[in-house]
């Protein structure tokens, strides 16, 4: 066969290939100058900097690096990797890496049947995004009252149940935990779906049990401004299978999470257009390790917040906030309510001159999103767009909806809100600073209180 006749006869057919190479050589996407602004972050000096990039410049990255979720070529990435650590630290049976805790909570709400024409009910007292969420979904919150932990009182719940009510999502406030047995009994009663909300107190447990695992899902921002996360991101826990896969389809609405990722429906529902709320493979990567640092985390701020606890005396006008499992919560938080906002303020600087992380929102009267009546993107009841869904959904309207938003709804968060101080706890602090913490206290409480033997205890 002559070459020309070799050369036209197709490869497939024994003829001799179009492309035998590409002599043009390209440069990674992604490579070294990609990992050292990456590097920068950490705060490395110049000096440093410049050894790390001479290192990196030594060696072959080939291709470079592949920073999102699929298609990696990569044995196990780094999300998987991750959801793999989450299902086994919590002990369930399906985790969804997210993009942040709001993600998490979005895709909850969603996948747990929460729309137009639908009631959650939602702690008066815990950052705006878990109520937001709830109107993301065309949703309506429900505002509940808290108790002195500052969590969700499970005995004003009931009173809150409508037929429109289709999901509780409990909050547990500054590594504290909610009543869940309480919390979960109503539910039960009622046939209504819970969703946690554990943003705040990742890796806290209730009798025993870690927060999360307890509800139908369980929604954790795992992120720079919490005790687990280096950047943004979130996770979704569950053991329910239709659960996960509605909230998978919600988070991530290309169908790459499924088992034959194109395919028509398996069943009636599977399919609906969501969002995409995927985690990179740079945040997946940073919160594996985070995670794997969780329990030891959690160990040490309980240790310090239960030393400083033990330390304290009780005094008139002073009440220790309540804590629903002193053996589950994280702990970075110690609460207490003088009688008044004034006295709160008083002692909150008192503290911080004696070098004690304290503060206390007193009667400032500054607005605040973790208060259910300074909520304004939920309580003044605009939506995006002039229908004003969800508020003024018909299916909502037609259903008997006619939620109001104001203050005095819930008077035991207005009252507490107002009063209490908070403290910061360290996980570094060691005995002694906890003992030093313990008596600067004391010491600021017997200034403005006289003593009170008989007084609540503080745990």
């Amino acid at each position: 066969m002559s070459d020309k006749r070799q050369q036209e006869k197709l490869a497939l057919e024994g003829g001799l290939k179009a492309v035998t190479s590409i002599e043009g050589k390209g440069q990674p996407k992604i490579g070294v100058d990609e990992f050292m602004a990456v590097a920068e972050r950490f705060g490395f000096s110049e000096s440093v900097l410049g050894k790390i990039r001479k290192a990196v410049e030594s060696g072959d990255v080939g291709e470079g690096a592949y920073l999102a979720n699929y298609y990696a070529g990569l044995k196990q990435t780094k999300n998987e990797e991750y959801a793999a650590l989450a299902r086994k630290l919590f002990g369930v049976g399906y985790a969804i890496p997210m993009s942040s805790g709001t993600g998490a909570l979005h895709s909850a709400f969603v996948a747990a049947g929460v729309g137009p024409g639908t009631e959650v009910i939602c702690p008066a007292v815990g950052f705006f995004a878990t109520a937001a969420a709830v109107v993301s979904s065309k949703g309506i919150p429900v505002f509940c009252d808290v108790n002195e932990s500052m969590q969700i009182d499970p005995t004003k719940i009931e009173a809150l149940i409508t037929d429109r009510t289709v999901a509780i999502a409990p909050t547990h406030y500054q590594g504290g935990v909610c009543d869940m047995k309480s919390v979960m009994k109503v539910a039960r009663k009622h046939k209504i779906k819970v969703i946690e909300d554990c943003a705040q107190s990742c890796g806290a447990s209730y009798a025993g049990k870690l927060v999360g695992t307890y509800g139908d899902i369980g929604c954790f921002s795992i992120s720079a401004y919490k005790i687990v996360g280096g950047g943004e991101g979130g996770l979704l826990i569950t053991d329910k299978l239709r659960l996960y896969e509605r909230a998978n389809q919600l988070a991530e609405c290309g169908g790459l999470w499924r088992p034959i990722r194109f395919d028509p429906p398996r069943y009636k529902g599977e399919l609906y257009c969501g969002t995409n709320y995927r985690l990179s493979e740079l945040e997946a990567a940073i919160d594996v390790v985070q995670m794997k640092k969780m329990p030891a985390t959690v160990k040490r701020f309980r240790a310090a917040y239960t030393r400083v606890l033990k330390g304290l005396k009780t005094f008139k006008g002073i009440t220790p906030g309540l804590v629903n499992d002193i053996e589950g919560e994280v702990g970075y938080t110690l609460r207490f309510f003088p009688e008044s906002p004034r006295l709160a303020a008083k002692i909150a600087e008192a503290l911080r001159a004696e070098n004690i992380p304290a503060g206390t929102r007193g009667p400032s009267g500054r607005d605040d999103w973790h208060i259910y009546h300074y909520m304004y993107p939920v309580t003044l009841k605009q939506g995006p767009t002039p229908d004003n869904c969800p508020f003024e959904c018909p299916l909502y309207l037609q259903a008997g909806g006619d939620v109001n938003y104001a203050k005095g709804q819930c008077p035991v968060a207005d009252d507490l809100f107002d009063r209490a101080v908070s403290i910061r706890i360290s996980q570094w602090y060691n005995a002694a600073d906890c003992k030093h913490i313990a008596n600067g206290i004391n010491k600021v409480l017997a200034a403005y209180c006289e003593p009170d033997p008989d007084g609540k205890p503080w745990m």
